[in-house]
């Protein structure tokens, strides 16, 4: 007995040094687990951030450049770019965390952040990978094959469905959420407001059985909260100090050669929307005139159209708006809208008119050109008279913003559209693009024989590195060899 016990004892001691060894050996500067508010920081911080700058306004005809020929403006791009995976991985790392504390306000929150990037994605491009999409790490696939556009609108639609009923589960407060301080309420309404952008996108399908467009549609309007007011609005609010002011402020592209688009100018001076005194500068000759901030005449764009040359001088004849300076000046300048409640209303209005949803087409959309109104009356210093309640109840008295005014119902989505349009200048990224495609408004003023393309070319590293899928996936939607832009997509068909 005595043998066996001094065998024994060294072994013990033995095992229990190597459990202490494994456990001082765990370097708490790298941490392998951490929890899920920390990463969704970070993933709402970009996603909000995400769409910002002036490159969709130079395609959707709200700016111009006099000093060189941009692409956007003259419909010249060619391929996009699939860093949208990036933060989709990050996004990933979120769920598979929230997993593990079986954390359903967080995987909730993963499948909305999901959804908003893979609905972009499949918009700029087509048919992407999307169920194989994000399993390098976890199983090797390094070359995931490509879901139809179709199959991604419904994984999409899923995801936001089942994120909605996972929050309406939830109680408490969501931690590290800088966006609603932890309101799931509120994370709800943006998350149905969104379901409702992805319909009306697929206005084109309303017949295909497998989507339900219009009973879904019905579904959440009548029983899922939604924004009710702007005070409401998914956005981020920035802050005067280092690393969290407006994306735009002290940015270079401000200079010499940017200037407002004619186009733009001319109808928000046709709606006589105060708004033009929000977005733009008054010519430098207006200026030096005396003009009155509000005086209409004192603005004007150069044509988007034409050789840069030709506005350029035009410019320097001090007859171009720039953009207003507080979009580069303003530290904080307004909060970055990933979707809000004029746009909700729009939608709404739209879908009244389609006939999806009962309802008054006018008071949505009176809310809504409202809500744009009350957002820049709260966040554009120093141009609250223009917008506030009175100025938004002389505009929509005017008989060219009365939509009881207008006749047919495609008058009326021209209008609504329109309206949805003037609200996205520095928001919205390429939304007002694609709202074009889908329903043709508002018209874009282009050099004769170019096309609005439908989409970008797939990215040169997926034929390096994914060169079989990508090739099943371009051959499929449009033929071999016809990875091109002007390739009509399947939710626009």
């Amino acid at each position: 007995m005595k043998k066996l016990l001094i065998y024994i004892l060294p072994f013990l001691v033995a095992l229990s040094s190597c459990r202490d060894l494994e456990e001082i050996n765990v370097n708490p500067n790298l941490p392998l687990e951490t929890h899920p508010q920390f990463q969704l920081t970070k993933i709402q911080w970009d996603a909000f951030r995400e769409k910002a700058g002036t490159g969709p306004l130079y395609a959707t005809k709200m700016l111009v450049q006099t000093d060189g020929v941009n692409s956007g403006q003259y419909y010249q791009w060619d391929r996009g770019s699939f860093e949208d995976f990036g933060n989709l991985r990050d996004i990933q790392k979120m769920m598979e965390e929230a997993q593990q504390l079986e954390s359903n306000a967080y995987i909730a929150l993963a499948k909305f952040f999901r959804s908003f990037y893979f609905y972009s994605l499949t918009l700029t491009f087509g048919d992407i990978p999307y169920a194989q999409a994000l399993q390098g790490e976890t199983d090797s696939n390094f070359t995931p094959v490509y879901n139809s556009q179709k199959e991604v609108f419904l994984g999409i639609l899923k995801e936001l469905e089942e994120a909605n009923t996972l929050l309406s589960e939830e109680a408490g407060s969501i931690a590290g959420d800088i966006i609603f301080d932890g309101d799931i309420t509120q994370w709800q309404k943006t998350i149905n407001a969104f379901r409702l952008k992805v319909l009306m996108s697929l206005s084109h399908k309303v017949g295909d059985s497998e989507f339900n467009i219009k009973s879904t549609f019905v579904q959440i309007v009548q029983n899922e909260p939604l924004f009710e007011s702007t005070e409401d609005n998914a956005q981020l609010v920035f802050l005067d100090q280092e690393g969290n002011r407006y994306p735009e402020f002290n940015s270079s592209g401000y200079g010499s050669g940017m200037y407002m688009d004619s186009t733009f100018v001319k109808r928000l001076q046709i709606h006589q929307d105060p708004r033009l005194f929000i977005y733009c500068t008054q010519t430098k000759n207006a200026k030096e005139a005396g003009k009155a901030i509000n005086d209409f005449t004192a603005y004007e764009g150069g044509d988007p159209a034409v050789p840069y040359s030709k506005v350029n001088d035009k410019a320097l004849a001090g007859n171009v708006s720039k953009v207003n300076e507080r979009y580069h000046k303003d530290p904080t300048n307004e909060p970055m809208v990933l979707i809000g409640y004029p746009e909700q209303q729009f939608i709404l209005a739209e879908a009244v008119v389609r006939g999806w949803i009962n309802g008054d087409a006018n008071a949505y959309y009176q809310s809504g050109v409202k809500g744009s109104f009350k957002f820049y009356e709260m966040h554009a210093e120093g141009y609250e008279q223009y917008v506030d309640e009175n100025a938004a109840n002389h505009y929509l008295a005017l008989t060219e913003n009365d939509l009881d005014q207008v006749a047919t119902a495609e008058e009326k989505i021209e209008l609504i559209i329109l309206q949805r349009y003037f609200q996205t200048f520095q928001q919205s990224g390429w939304t007002a693009f694609f709202e074009h495609l889908r329903t043709g408004y508002p018209s874009f003023r282009r050099p004769d024989g170019v096309d609005i393309p439908f989409r970008w070319i797939y990215p040169q590293s997926e034929y390096n590195y994914n060169t079989e899928n990508v090739s099943i996936a371009i051959e499929r939607q449009f033929g071999a060899g016809n990875d091109k832009i002007n390739q009509e997509v399947w939710w626009l068909q």
